[in-house]
Protein backbone atom coordinates (compact mmCIF):
# COMPACT_ATOMS: atom_id res chain seq x y z
CA UNK A 1 0.00 0.00 0.00
CA UNK A 2 3.00 2.48 0.87
CA UNK A 3 4.14 1.46 -2.25
CA UNK A 4 1.36 2.79 -4.33
CA UNK A 5 1.18 5.47 -2.66
CA UNK A 6 4.77 6.56 -3.11
CA UNK A 7 4.10 5.76 -7.08
CA UNK A 8 1.42 7.74 -7.36
CA UNK A 9 3.09 10.76 -5.30
CA UNK A 10 5.70 10.56 -7.69
CA UNK A 11 4.50 9.15 -10.73
CA UNK A 12 2.72 12.82 -12.25
CA UNK A 13 1.95 13.27 -15.85
CA UNK A 14 1.68 17.03 -15.47
CA UNK A 15 4.68 17.24 -13.06
CA UNK A 16 7.22 14.67 -15.50
CA UNK A 17 5.84 15.62 -19.37
CA UNK A 18 5.60 19.14 -20.75
CA UNK A 19 1.78 20.43 -20.75
CA UNK A 20 2.78 22.56 -23.77
CA UNK A 21 3.16 19.42 -25.97
CA UNK A 22 3.67 22.28 -29.55
CA UNK A 23 7.62 22.72 -27.95
CA UNK A 24 8.92 19.06 -28.25
CA UNK A 25 8.79 20.17 -32.10
CA UNK A 26 11.27 23.31 -31.35
CA UNK A 27 14.07 21.05 -29.89
CA UNK A 28 13.32 17.83 -31.81
CA UNK A 29 13.53 19.87 -35.78
CA UNK A 30 16.72 21.28 -35.42
CA UNK A 31 18.31 17.83 -33.71
CA UNK A 32 17.47 15.49 -36.79
CA UNK A 33 18.16 17.85 -39.30
CA UNK A 34 21.55 18.53 -37.67
CA UNK A 35 21.93 14.48 -37.41
CA UNK A 36 21.13 14.05 -40.74
CA UNK A 37 23.18 17.22 -42.39
CA UNK A 38 26.15 15.67 -40.66
CA UNK A 39 24.98 11.85 -40.72
CA UNK A 40 25.79 11.58 -37.32
CA UNK A 41 25.11 7.84 -36.39
CA UNK A 42 27.51 6.79 -33.89
CA UNK A 43 27.37 6.50 -30.24
CA UNK A 44 27.93 10.16 -29.55
CA UNK A 45 25.01 10.87 -31.36
CA UNK A 46 22.69 8.33 -28.86
CA UNK A 47 24.52 10.50 -26.08
CA UNK A 48 23.58 13.77 -27.79
CA UNK A 49 19.98 12.85 -28.14
CA UNK A 50 19.46 11.60 -24.50
CA UNK A 51 21.40 14.49 -23.57
CA UNK A 52 18.78 16.86 -25.41
CA UNK A 53 15.54 15.62 -24.41
CA UNK A 54 16.50 15.02 -20.53
CA UNK A 55 17.47 19.18 -20.86
CA UNK A 56 14.28 19.70 -22.39
CA UNK A 57 12.30 16.88 -20.12
CA UNK A 58 14.09 18.62 -17.00
CA UNK A 59 12.41 22.47 -17.87
CA UNK A 60 8.82 20.95 -17.20
CA UNK A 61 9.51 19.79 -13.09
CA UNK A 62 11.99 22.52 -12.49
CA UNK A 63 9.08 24.80 -13.33
CA UNK A 64 6.46 23.19 -11.09
CA UNK A 65 8.71 23.36 -8.50
CA UNK A 66 9.31 27.09 -8.86
CA UNK A 67 5.25 27.38 -8.64
CA UNK A 68 5.25 25.64 -6.05
CA UNK A 69 7.71 27.65 -4.11
CA UNK A 70 6.05 30.41 -5.33
CA UNK A 71 2.45 29.41 -4.14
CA UNK A 72 1.11 28.39 -7.13
CA UNK A 73 0.83 24.92 -6.93
CA UNK A 74 0.02 22.73 -4.17
CA UNK A 75 2.72 21.51 -2.21
CA UNK A 76 2.05 17.82 -2.12
CA UNK A 77 3.44 17.70 -5.84
CA UNK A 78 6.87 18.72 -4.32
CA UNK A 79 8.19 15.41 -4.38
CA UNK A 80 7.20 14.48 -7.62
CA UNK A 81 9.11 17.94 -8.88
CA UNK A 82 11.78 16.94 -6.96
CA UNK A 83 12.05 13.16 -8.49
CA UNK A 84 11.92 14.05 -11.71
CA UNK A 85 14.84 16.49 -11.35
CA UNK A 86 16.88 14.40 -10.14
CA UNK A 87 15.66 11.93 -12.59
CA UNK A 88 16.14 14.01 -15.74
CA UNK A 89 19.54 15.86 -14.21
CA UNK A 90 21.33 12.48 -13.60
CA UNK A 91 20.42 11.24 -17.21
CA UNK A 92 21.45 14.67 -18.55
CA UNK A 93 24.74 14.58 -17.02
CA UNK A 94 25.12 10.88 -17.73
CA UNK A 95 24.55 12.11 -21.33
CA UNK A 96 27.45 14.81 -20.94
CA UNK A 97 30.02 12.67 -19.82
CA UNK A 98 29.48 10.23 -22.74
CA UNK A 99 30.04 12.70 -25.34
CA UNK A 100 32.89 13.99 -22.97
CA UNK A 101 34.18 10.63 -23.54
CA UNK A 102 33.76 10.41 -27.07
CA UNK A 103 36.18 13.73 -27.75
CA UNK A 104 33.14 16.30 -28.02
CA UNK A 105 33.79 18.54 -24.83
CA UNK A 106 33.35 21.34 -26.76
CA UNK A 107 29.56 21.19 -27.22
CA UNK A 108 29.44 22.06 -23.59
CA UNK A 109 29.92 25.67 -25.28
CA UNK A 110 26.15 25.54 -26.45
CA UNK A 111 24.18 24.99 -23.23
CA UNK A 112 25.80 28.19 -21.76
CA UNK A 113 22.71 30.13 -23.74
CA UNK A 114 19.79 28.44 -22.29
CA UNK A 115 21.23 29.46 -18.49
CA UNK A 116 20.56 32.73 -18.67
CA UNK A 117 17.02 32.24 -20.78
CA UNK A 118 16.30 29.64 -19.02
CA UNK A 119 16.49 31.80 -15.60
CA UNK A 120 14.62 34.47 -17.59
CA UNK A 121 11.67 32.43 -17.72
CA UNK A 122 11.90 30.97 -14.13
CA UNK A 123 11.99 34.27 -12.69
CA UNK A 124 7.98 35.12 -15.07
CA UNK A 125 7.34 32.24 -13.76
CA UNK A 126 7.58 33.17 -10.12
CA UNK A 127 6.03 36.36 -10.87
CA UNK A 128 2.78 34.70 -12.74
CA UNK A 129 3.81 36.19 -15.98
CA UNK A 130 5.33 33.74 -18.21
CA UNK A 131 1.86 33.10 -20.75
CA UNK A 132 1.87 35.16 -23.93
CA UNK A 133 5.76 35.95 -23.26
CA UNK A 134 6.32 35.63 -27.47
CA UNK A 135 10.04 37.64 -26.79
CA UNK A 136 11.12 34.78 -24.20
CA UNK A 137 9.61 31.99 -26.34
CA UNK A 138 11.31 33.08 -29.45
CA UNK A 139 14.95 33.35 -27.95
CA UNK A 140 13.75 30.35 -26.25
CA UNK A 141 13.70 28.50 -29.70
CA UNK A 142 16.84 30.00 -30.46
CA UNK A 143 18.57 27.90 -27.39
CA UNK A 144 16.67 24.82 -28.60
CA UNK A 145 17.93 25.10 -32.04
CA UNK A 146 21.68 24.81 -30.92
CA UNK A 147 20.95 21.00 -31.19
CA UNK A 148 21.06 21.73 -35.02
CA UNK A 149 24.68 22.46 -34.75
CA UNK A 150 25.43 20.14 -32.12
CA UNK A 151 24.47 17.51 -34.33
CA UNK A 152 26.08 18.35 -37.65
CA UNK A 153 29.35 19.19 -35.30
CA UNK A 154 28.95 15.46 -33.94
CA UNK A 155 28.94 14.28 -37.62
CA UNK A 156 31.88 16.45 -39.14
CA UNK A 157 34.20 15.87 -35.86
CA UNK A 158 34.96 19.70 -35.24
CA UNK A 159 33.21 23.01 -34.92
CA UNK A 160 32.92 23.43 -38.40
CA UNK A 161 31.07 26.86 -39.13
CA UNK A 162 27.97 25.63 -41.94
CA UNK A 163 26.80 24.41 -37.78
CA UNK A 164 25.63 27.69 -37.21
CA UNK A 165 24.30 28.37 -40.09
CA UNK A 166 22.08 25.62 -39.90
CA UNK A 167 21.17 26.53 -36.28
CA UNK A 168 20.28 30.14 -37.91
CA UNK A 169 18.15 28.96 -40.11
CA UNK A 170 16.78 26.40 -37.90
CA UNK A 171 16.10 29.23 -35.35
CA UNK A 172 14.32 31.41 -38.29
CA UNK A 173 11.58 28.38 -38.81
CA UNK A 174 10.96 28.13 -35.37
CA UNK A 175 10.81 31.88 -34.77
CA UNK A 176 8.30 32.42 -38.11
CA UNK A 177 6.70 29.51 -36.33
CA UNK A 178 6.11 30.79 -32.78
CA UNK A 179 4.80 34.38 -34.52
CA UNK A 180 2.20 32.21 -36.48
CA UNK A 181 1.05 30.48 -33.48
CA UNK A 182 0.18 34.11 -31.98
CA UNK A 183 -1.54 35.25 -34.85
CA UNK A 184 -3.73 32.26 -35.23
CA UNK A 185 -4.68 32.46 -31.50
CA UNK A 186 -5.44 35.98 -31.71
CA UNK A 187 -7.65 34.80 -34.58
CA UNK A 188 -9.67 32.88 -32.27
CA UNK A 189 -10.92 35.56 -30.28
CA UNK A 190 -12.85 37.60 -33.36
CA UNK A 191 -16.27 37.66 -33.40
CA UNK A 192 -16.28 37.33 -37.44
CA UNK A 193 -14.13 37.38 -40.17
CA UNK A 194 -12.91 40.74 -40.53
CA UNK A 195 -12.28 42.42 -44.31
CA UNK A 196 -9.01 41.54 -46.21
CA UNK A 197 -7.21 44.58 -45.45
CA UNK A 198 -7.73 43.82 -41.82
CA UNK A 199 -6.61 40.59 -41.91
CA UNK A 200 -3.71 40.99 -43.93
CA UNK A 201 -2.53 44.10 -41.39
CA UNK A 202 -3.64 41.19 -38.47
CA UNK A 203 -0.65 39.03 -40.60
CA UNK A 204 1.48 41.13 -41.72
CA UNK A 205 4.29 40.18 -38.59
CA UNK A 206 4.05 36.65 -39.34
CA UNK A 207 4.30 37.71 -43.31
CA UNK A 208 6.83 39.70 -43.06
CA UNK A 209 8.78 36.25 -41.24
CA UNK A 210 8.91 33.64 -43.53
CA UNK A 211 8.75 36.08 -46.10
CA UNK A 212 12.32 36.96 -44.75
CA UNK A 213 12.70 33.63 -44.30
CA UNK A 214 11.78 32.28 -47.88
CA UNK A 215 13.96 35.48 -49.61
CA UNK A 216 16.83 34.42 -47.23
CA UNK A 217 17.12 31.27 -48.24
CA UNK A 218 16.15 31.89 -51.62
CA UNK A 219 19.49 34.16 -52.06
CA UNK A 220 21.55 31.66 -50.42
CA UNK A 221 20.83 29.11 -53.19
CA UNK A 222 21.58 31.72 -56.34
CA UNK A 223 25.13 32.23 -54.04
CA UNK A 224 25.68 28.47 -53.76
CA UNK A 225 26.07 28.51 -50.21
CA UNK A 226 23.12 26.27 -49.52
CA UNK A 227 21.50 23.49 -52.03
CA UNK A 228 19.37 25.98 -54.76
CA UNK A 229 15.85 23.26 -53.40
CA UNK A 230 16.26 24.27 -49.79
CA UNK A 231 13.85 27.00 -50.31
CA UNK A 232 11.46 24.41 -50.71
CA UNK A 233 10.64 24.11 -47.16
CA UNK A 234 10.23 27.90 -46.08
CA UNK A 235 7.89 27.90 -49.35
CA UNK A 236 5.56 25.58 -47.54
CA UNK A 237 6.32 27.69 -44.14
CA UNK A 238 4.83 30.76 -46.48
CA UNK A 239 2.21 29.44 -48.01
CA UNK A 240 0.64 28.06 -44.72
CA UNK A 241 0.74 31.55 -42.98
CA UNK A 242 -0.58 33.22 -46.26
CA UNK A 243 -3.17 30.93 -46.06
CA UNK A 244 -3.56 31.61 -42.16
CA UNK A 245 -4.03 35.05 -42.30
CA UNK A 246 -6.65 34.64 -45.21
CA UNK A 247 -8.48 32.46 -43.78
CA UNK A 248 -8.33 33.47 -39.27
CA UNK A 249 -9.21 30.53 -37.10
CA UNK A 250 -12.48 32.29 -35.83
CA UNK A 251 -13.49 29.59 -32.79
CA UNK A 252 -11.19 27.31 -33.92
CA UNK A 253 -9.98 25.33 -31.02
CA UNK A 254 -6.46 26.04 -29.68
CA UNK A 255 -5.65 21.71 -30.12
CA UNK A 256 -6.99 22.08 -33.37
CA UNK A 257 -4.12 24.90 -34.68
CA UNK A 258 -1.34 23.64 -32.56
CA UNK A 259 -1.58 20.11 -34.17
CA UNK A 260 -1.97 21.67 -37.10
CA UNK A 261 1.54 23.52 -36.68
CA UNK A 262 2.81 20.19 -35.71
CA UNK A 263 2.35 18.89 -39.14
CA UNK A 264 3.29 21.44 -41.14
CA UNK A 265 6.62 21.58 -38.93
CA UNK A 266 6.92 18.11 -39.74
CA UNK A 267 6.96 18.42 -43.15
CA UNK A 268 9.19 21.57 -42.90
CA UNK A 269 11.70 19.19 -40.72
CA UNK A 270 11.15 16.49 -43.91
CA UNK A 271 11.69 18.69 -46.77
CA UNK A 272 14.73 20.53 -45.21
CA UNK A 273 16.32 17.30 -44.67
CA UNK A 274 15.72 15.86 -48.15
CA UNK A 275 16.89 19.45 -50.02
CA UNK A 276 19.65 19.84 -47.45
Amino acid sequence: MTTSINKSTLFLRHVALPSDHGSWVFLLSPLLIGLFAGKSWGTAAIFLVITALAAFLIRQPVTHAVKIYSGRRNRRDLPAALFWICVYGLIAALGLVGLILQGFAYLLILALPGIPVFSWHLYLVSKRAERRQLGVEIVGSGVLALAAPAGYWIGVGGLDPVGWLLWALTWLQSAASIVYAYLRLEQRELDSIPDLNSRLMMGRRALTYTSFNLILVSVLGLANLVSSLLFLPYVLQFVETVWGTIKPAVNVRPTRIGFRQLIISSFFTLLFILTW
